[in-house]
């Protein structure tokens, strides 16, 4: 098998024109954002005519804004970042839980 290079990667990779949004008019970034951090309604049809909703959130994610993400690309360097940073702060003392 022919090793392919990094040329035939890069056309193979590349995106088609009709996909290329840097020249895009009118757009507007982060046009969702409030709307995405509150959370989503899901409705689902099932075969039978009922419906179940389900309501989305996204408890438990952390968003990072852009200058931060250049620092911390992954949930792994985020999550040694704050674990070296934990070992920082003082002991939480427990309230009738056990640890």
């Amino acid at each position: 098998m022919k090793k392919e290079t990094r040329r035939a990667t890069a056309e193979r990779d590349a995106l088609r024109p009709e996909y290329d949004f840097r020249n895009m008019k009118g757009g507007v970034r982060g046009k969702y954002y409030k709307s995405y951090r509150a959370g989503h309604t899901v409705a689902i049809h099932k075969i039978d005519g009922t419906t179940d909703v389900q309501r989305f959130t996204l408890e438990g994610a952390v968003l990072l804004e852009p200058d931060v993400r250049e620092y911390f690309p992954d949930s792994e360097t985020v999550n040694r970042a704050l674990r070296g940073l934990i070992s920082l702060l003082p002991k939480k003392h427990a309230t009738g839980a056990r640890t």
